[in-house]
């Protein structure tokens, strides 16, 4: 792609540029709020549920939060990459003599677990020109239908980033097509970085029609992290503006790189993580570690568990009836479970509390595969259908969106006098975090 010397700098007046560039090609994604998940996200969590944490014996915070979802999931190809992909197209046929050297016809190569593989080749297709895609083996099927239906000529390579550049190697001698990373480059980053704009703008329209009594907008934002561009780019939209950026990532199997990489002090080059984000399966690239890391952009990177990470799934896909992959709900599982983050928004928010952006950065997934993350057994099955289960209970819809919620079998709702249209949000977050509870502790015995 351009020549990465010549990138536009990576600042917020860049970004702004680089939206203004292709704002034609995308699509203006919505913010969306939550009243359960905000009451959730504001209840401290119970002793019992951090056990075997971090945070074992300790008391659980108390945060106040406000929380702003940037649906990238609903943009084109169904992810943030999309942005990243066309500024990156844009720049390189603006390169001078790139056309005339027979650039439109040798297309552009990459790797790619999916979400930038099928922006890529949509993009390319948009514009004209071939786009040759390596992919590892392990992508989930939808995502190498998707990206296949864009045209692109698909390649299958190993799961780690030096596998997959060998691949990419090889289509570059073969081909010349011009090599378009998925993270690591300048126009990359900028494009990626746009999302962020539209965050800032949209979250203090919403503030202003629901009366922010002087609140001028985001107090963070938090972003999922695999090679870090669009952390990055995030990053560099908010500086200046007072806007704290954190950062969020699966720890299963090493899958924290860019957490350990800050606590050591350098970039940690080699991930081989099958965390159930896949998205986020990469090392953080060179040049977001130089904003992530260098420029000290990303005030902390915070991991977080398969469990929590299928618990914000389920709670976005049943309260926010959006369809959302793993990878997009790190930063709510974040700010639901993280005690070191929900710590930082007690101390710092106060009793006004945080309003935070949470970028849910995809939704390329399938119902199959969805499906499997959530398969119960066949009791639990049957209890859901609305048979009677233990202890004589019955279950009906659950209003913290977890499993079951068990009533009594006189179906009584609402589930008693302390439940009204009056009832603090500090009430009803912990009406869910006590479904919650007796669900983890109680339902799976026999």
């Amino acid at each position: 792609m351009a020549d990465p010397t010549k990138s536009p700098p990576l600042v917020r007046d860049s970004v702004i540029a680089a939206h203004a560039l292709i704002k034609e090609q995308i699509h203006y994604t919505p913010v969306l709020t939550n009243t359960t998940l905000n009451d959730l996200a504001s209840t401290p969590q119970f002793l019992s549920s951090l056990a075997d944490t971090p945070w074992a014996g300790q008391h659980p915070s108390n945060p106040k939060l406000r929380l702003y979802f940037k649906c990238e999931n609903l943009q084109k190809v169904g992810a943030f990459k999309v942005r990243g992909a066309f500024h990156a197209l844009k720049r390189l046929i603006a390169e001078e003599g790139w056309e005339e050297g027979g650039g439109r016809e040798k297309g552009v190569v990459t790797h790619s677990s999916g979400n930038h593989a099928q922006a890529l080749a949509f993009a390319a297709r948009t514009i004209g020109m071939p786009a040759h895609i390596v992919m590892p083996t392990i992508s989930t099927p939808s995502k190498i239908a998707g990206t296949r239906g864009y045209g692109a000529n698909v390649i299958f390579s190993g799961s780690t980033s030096t596998e997959r550049e060998a691949v990419v190697a090889d289509v570059v001698k073969q081909t010349g097509a011009r090599l378009v990373p998925p993270y690591d480059h300048p126009d990359i980053i900028l494009g990626q970085g746009t999302l962020a704009i539209e965050l800032q703008e949209q979250a203090v329209e919403i503030i202003n029609e629901n009366d922010g009594k002087g609140r001028k907008g985001l107090d963070a934002v938090i972003a999922p992290c695999g090679g870090g561009g669009m952390l990055s780019g995030t990053a560099i939209s908010c500086e200046g503006t007072g806007i704290n950026v954190f950062g969020a990532e699966p720890e299963f199997e090493g899958g924290d790189d860019c957490k350990r990489g800050l606590e050591a002090g350098r970039r940690v080059e080699t991930v081989k993580t099958l965390t159930i984000a896949d998205g986020l399966r990469t090392p953080v690239g060179a040049y977001p570690w130089t904003v992530i890391h260098d420029r000290k952009l990303v005030r902390q990177m915070f991991s977080v568990t398969e469990e929590q990470i299928l618990k914000a799934m389920r709670l976005v896909l049943e309260r926010m009836k959006v369809v959302v992959e793993p990878s997009a709900v790190v930063g709510l599982a974040t700010a639901l479970y993280n005690e070191d983050f929900r710590r930082i928004v007690e101390k710092e928010g106060g009793a006004d509390g945080w309003d935070l952006g949470i970028v849910l950065s995809g939704g390329n997934t399938s119902v199959e595969a969805i499906g499997k993350m959530f398969a119960v057994s066949e009791v639990e099955a049957q209890r859901q259908e609305g048979v009677v289960g233990l202890h004589g209970t019955k279950e009906v819809e659950n209003v913290a969106g977890k499993e079951e919620h068990l009533f009594p079998c006189d179906d009584q709702w609402p589930p008693g006098p302390w439940w009204n249209s009056q009832s603090t949000s500090r009430e009803k977050g912990l009406l869910c975090r006590t479904v919650a509870l007796v669900l983890e502790s109680d339902l799976g015995q026999e």
